[in-house]
């Protein structure tokens, strides 16, 4: 039978334009002929491209294809979505080469050359962007592919396959028309499953599924397979900036990016027979990080169904079992040479890889690595596996753990005392480890809007697609019936550090009535589930949790960062609890202890609340006299806990009115328990009313207004000062002055606090040294700019940037909800600058405080205690900016220290 090819258009390129200037290298090939590219161009060639382009030069079995560079995808938004000029002009070129390289003919209908295209950023996005395989086929090629392959079922399943996925990824048919076109045939066939559909219903749905794009695309399903190339391009390129992709780029801060990399490569096939088959694997657990190939398997069947979850796939473990029957080893020939393959990525790219693999008839082909995605328990064990390895050394082990991973570690467990008693329903794969409960959410939009309403929910799911993203986002916890250890859920909630059990395959899911049913129980939107990620266990009700222990690798870990980062890390801590606990995660000291915590419960509010009812000086003096001891006895037990660290306490900052209630019930309840009169209480909460509270009477300046505040808490720190040296225990005090925004202002209220110390000392005949530092907390953007003239009177400033940020960017951090995700969606700001530092903003505000007060002050102590103290990337800001400690709550800790050892790398 002679040849039959869809005639090429000719491509031709102008002598001038080329003599005058040299063409623009936008594809690059990579085969046995040729390979161009490498793993270090990852910005150019996206983490897939580049990573094809080195394993085909380190001779593993990668079929042949090309990359379009992330720079095309640049240009085609900036060109008005346009593909670059010459860009199909190369990739006719690179697709001659690809001809003579496997002796097939694009197009043809007797032996024809099948493609794959499929999207990948410089940093990877599972499941985000849009994939398109078979491509190529059409009514010819079908018939060519069924007699070159011996398998026209094959064939037309095929076919039915790139209609489905062409006619929704680049002709914007939606996929229900098409699953409903296949319900009918298979209903007609008396089927249910796709497998078990024939050759001639294959051919009939190949033949609806085009009259379905002709009705809902109005157009027809393209017959050139250059044409079917060029839109198939355009399209990945156009998933770049799809809501889903947006979205997943900023949960996980990924900014700058040009875009994506578009990679056509020669198809091969894993469902052509049972000696076929498709697989994902990692070359370690990626939720343990046990030294373990670690994966799953599809016989018969291609790459996307193992990631979509449509069919619960079986661990690479088995895969010696498999047997064809045209070919009884099949699996164990692939699974050994998957096995050697295993140990070459390791030894090569030194770090665990995420691989994608097909058996063709036997045959083994690698269709992609990249750096498997773990989470934080397995990333710090197999960083000190691969040290005792001599795979890499300490530096790179720090290095390469994600600092906000740690975070996984420090979370609750299920008590197990707990678990023991609770109802188990089933048991799934354990895909992400963790503890999570909630009650149960049925699509991704309410998953979104419950949490919004502070429910804490369970996202339940037959299996999740990247349209679920945010709904995956907000859940406590992902469970879904389908799926495996690869699958999207499983594989994206692994990267979040998100708890999730996948597969439970007794749930049976009904979305359309909010409810499931297990063994014979069902659970609505009401209840509650609990899911254990590490285990697969589901269970009734809410379990309690208990605090993790860290010891071994963990262990290790913070000893090597502790070995090569030169910032202190402190913590925010307001009670003798909170201080242990952070002193247990290797804190060097309080940075942060809010004075303001300590009066919100109890006798104490009352305390409070008399003091700022009272009318004169020595009526509130005598309300703050009860609240004294409160205040020494928790200082007391802090500089217990902190057993001679640093700890800086902040004078009270918040505004009056926080203590009081505008409710007239809870009002009259206050008059009742004060013993002064319901009017009184309405009209001192009336004129503590602020229309800029945070701009009002708070931080120094209540102490200017009220300097008995200051007295009684300068007081108590002292005394609890005293009282823990008289009992060996070094107590190191430092009193930080908040709000401060002039010099003036500082020297009022240092020259106050240091009457009340020496006065306390020789109340209580106390003759040694305190050493009680004064220094106050730079959030002012005028404190900053002055820093000079501030420094001359302190001792040290701390920077309390969570007020830096909302003054420098005029956002109240409480109303920026309303309009923060326009603007992250439109880019304007790359990241809430309230979770991670605007370093050209507010750090030029930092930077500038701290060379102008080293100018005054050498000997000036310099940190910062805002939430950003946690933040990984903003720790690196303060390591170059010249900073000597960070502060941050007790469970980041671990971060900081991790973070701060990276940044000094």
């Amino acid at each position: 039978m002679a040849s039959k090819t869809t005639p090429r258009k000719k491509t031709t390129r102008s002598k001038k334009a080329s003599a005058s200037k040299p063409v623009e290298q936008l594809v690059y090939y990579f085969g046995k002929t040729k390979s161009e590219g490498d793993a270090t161009q990852k910005e150019l060639l996206g983490g897939k491209g580049a990573n094809l382009a080195e394993m085909t030069s380190i001779g593993l079995p990668v079929p042949p294809g090309f990359t379009c560079t992330t720079e095309c995808c640049d240009q085609y938004y900036k060109q008005g979505k346009k593909l670059p000029r010459g860009l199909m002009d190369q990739v006719n070129e690179a697709i001659q080469t690809l001809e003579k390289e496997t002796g097939k003919r694009f197009g043809s209908s007797d032996n024809p050359l099948l493609l794959s295209v499929r999207s990948g950023a410089a940093q990877s996005m599972p499941g985000m962007m849009d994939t398109v395989l078979n491509l190529g086929l059409n009514d010819e090629a079908v018939v060519g592919l069924a007699e070159a392959s011996g398998n026209e079922r094959f064939a037309y399943d095929a076919y039915r396959r790139l209609l489905n996925m062409y006619g929704d990824v680049v002709m914007g048919v939606e996929h229900e028309h098409f699953e409903h076109a296949f319900d009918k045939i298979k209903k007609k066939a008396g089927v249910e499953l796709d497998t078990d559909v024939d050759t001639d219903g294959l051919k009939q749905l190949c033949g609806d599924y085009k009259k379905v794009i002709a009705k809902h695309a109005d157009r027809q399903f393209p017959q050139d397979p250059i044409e079917q190339l060029r839109l198939g391009i355009t399209a990945v390129f156009a998933s770049w900036m799809v809501p889903r992709a947006i979205r997943y780029r900023q949960i996980n801060e990924m900014f700058g990016l040009k875009g994506t990399a578009v990679n056509v490569q020669t198809m091969v096939f894993g469902n052509m027979g049972q000696d076929c088959g498709t697989g994902v694997a990692f070359t370690r657990d990626p939720s343990t990080g046990r030294n373990k190939f670690y994966g799953e398997f599809l016989v018969n069947a291609q790459g996307e169904d193992v990631v979509a979850g449509i069919r619960t796939p079986q661990p690479v473990a088995e895969m010696n079992k498999w047997k064809a029957p045209n070919n009884k080893t099949v699996g164990r020939n692939a699974h050994r040479e998957l096995l050697e393959i295993k140990d070459k990525l390791e030894a090569h790219y030194k770090d665990v890889q995420d691989i994608e693999f097909t058996i063709e008839r036997g045959t083994l082909y690698m269709l992609q690595t990249r750096n498997g995605k773990r989470t934080g328990a397995a990333a710090v064990k197999i960083a000190c596996d691969m040290v005792k390895e001599k795979l890499i050394d300490e530096k790179t082990a720090v290095k390469r753990i994600p600092a906000g991973d740690l975070t996984q570690l420090l979370l609750p467990g299920f008590d197990p005392a707990a678990k023991k008693k609770a109802t188990a329903l089933t048991t799934g794969l354990p895909a992400s480890p963790g503890a999570a409960f909630g009650k149960l959410s049925f699509t991704a939009e309410d998953t979104v809007a419950r949490k919004a309403a502070g429910e804490q929910v369970l996202l339940v799911r037959k299996e999740t697609s990247p349209e679920d993203v945010d709904g995956m986002n907000s859940a406590a916890g992902i469970l879904t019936s389908t799926g495996g250890m690869t699958s999207h859920a499983a594989v994206v909630a692994r990267g979040w550090g998100k708890c999730c059990v996948a597969g439970a395959g007794e749930i049976q899911i009904d979305e359309k009535k909010r409810k499931i049913t297990v063994n014979g129980k069902t659970y609505g939107e009401k209840d509650t589930l609990s899911i254990d990620g590490g285990t697969g266990e589901v269970f009734a009700g809410e379990i309690d949790t208990v605090e993790p222990k860290l010891s071994g690798d963990f262990a290790t870990v913070m000893k090597w960062a502790d070995k090569y980062r030169t910032l202190g890390i402190r913590t925010n801590a307001d009670s003798p609890a909170d201080a242990k606990r952070a002193r247990d995660f290797g804190a060097e000291g309080i940075g942060l202890c809010r004075t303001e915590h300590m009066f919100f419960e109890g006798d104490r509010l009352l305390n409070m609340r008399e003091m700022i009812l009272a009318d004169t000086k020595e009526a509130r003096e005598k309300a703050l006299q009860k609240l004294l001891p409160h205040q020494r006895k928790d200082f007391e037990g802090i500089f217990r806990a902190m057993k001679g660290l640093p700890v800086t306490v902040r004078l009270l900052d918040p505004p009056l009115h926080e203590f009081v209630p505008t409710d007239p019930k809870a009002q009259k309840d206050v008059a009742k328990a004060t013993g002064v009169s319901p009017k009184k209480v309405k009209d001192r909460v009336s004129a503590l009313h602020e229309n800029n509270p945070m701009l009002g009477h708070r931080g120094c300046r209540l102490s200017i207004t009220y300097p008995e505040i200051l007295e009684m808490q300068v007081r108590a720190i002292v005394e609890a000062a005293i009282n823990s040296k008289k009992k060996k225990i070094d107590a190191r005090a430092e009193i930080m002055i908040p709000l401060v925004g002039t010099v003036n202002e500082l020297r009022l209220l240092r020259g106050k606090a240091e009457e009340v110390i020496e006065q306390v000392k020789k109340d209580k005949g106390f003759k040694g040294k305190l050493d009680i530092l004064i220094g106050t907390m730079i959030e002012i953007p005028r404190a900053a700019l002055t820093a000079d003239e501030v420094a001359g009177e302190a001792d040290f400033f701390s920077f309390g940037t969570n007020d830096l940020t909302q003054m420098t960017f005029g956002y109240s951090r409480d109303d920026i909800n309303g309009f923060l995700p326009d603007y992250l969606g439109q880019e304007i700001l790359e990241k809430d600058p309230f979770q991670s530092l605007d370093q050209t903003g507010v750090g030029q505000l930092i930077t500038m405080a701290v060379e102008k007060g080293r100018s005054t002050n050498k000997s000036i102590k310099l940190g910062i205690c805002g939430e950003h103290g946690g933040d990984p990337s903003s720790i690196g800001f303060c390591h170059r900016a010249g900073l000597q400690y960070v502060s941050c709550s007790p469970f980041r800790v671990p971060i900081a220290r991790l973070a701060a050892a990276q940044a000094a790398l």
